[in-house]
């Protein structure tokens, strides 16, 4: 005998909360050419953000023969890549310096209601990630990959007080 469950709607609620909506954007794409005995043959290669501005963000790169292949492609590779990053209000919780190749991207915490002064591919990444306030500054070379990849490996590697303190085994307070 089978129950037929009613699905309240608070529980209706909590299955939309829980799907994470991503947003995504491109951040280049370019004609790469391979070439052959019979000429060249051209195919795209691009790359995508995805965040959910909430602490969520994914870069993916992809090649195809056309462009909204290769896009597709792309936002795939960037949602099996999703990172979490942390957010202190609306900015990042210290300074630091990102390196990727021969990019760097200098990310400094802005105080509230100065903006996101990004500038090129580090403007996405900072968007979808859910920042509001901060300044940047890319140093050496503004390839897209590069640059994105940089700011990327910044955020990752930023801690805040809470998980210093947890690591340290002491009190936020010790630490402040």
């Amino acid at each position: 005998m089978c129950e037929r469950r009613e699905i309240k709607e608070g529980e209706k609620k909590m299955e939309n909360e829980n799907s994470v909506e991503l947003k995504e954007k491109v951040v280049a794409i370019s004609r790469v050419a391979k070439v052959v005995k019979g000429g060249r043959t051209f195919r795209f290669s691009a790359v995508v953000v995805v965040g959910d501005g909430a602490g969520h963000v994914g870069v993916g790169n992809g090649k195809a023969s056309e462009v909204p292949d290769a896009i597709k492609k792309a936002i795939e590779d960037a949602k099996k890549n999703l990172i979490e990053v942390p957010i202190v209000g609306t900015t990042i919780p210290h300074e630091y310096l990102g390196k990727f190749g021969s990019a760097s991207v200098l990310l400094k915490p802005g105080p509230e209601g100065s903006g996101l002064i990004a500038g090129g591919s580090v403007r996405p990444v900072l968007e979808l990630a859910g920042y509001r306030d901060i300044k940047t500054k890319v140093i050496g070379t503004n390839n897209p990959r590069n640059v994105v990849n940089a700011t990327l490996n910044a955020l990752e590697s930023m801690k805040t007080t809470e998980e210093v303190a947890r690591k340290r085994g002491k009190k936020v307070e010790e630490i402040a």
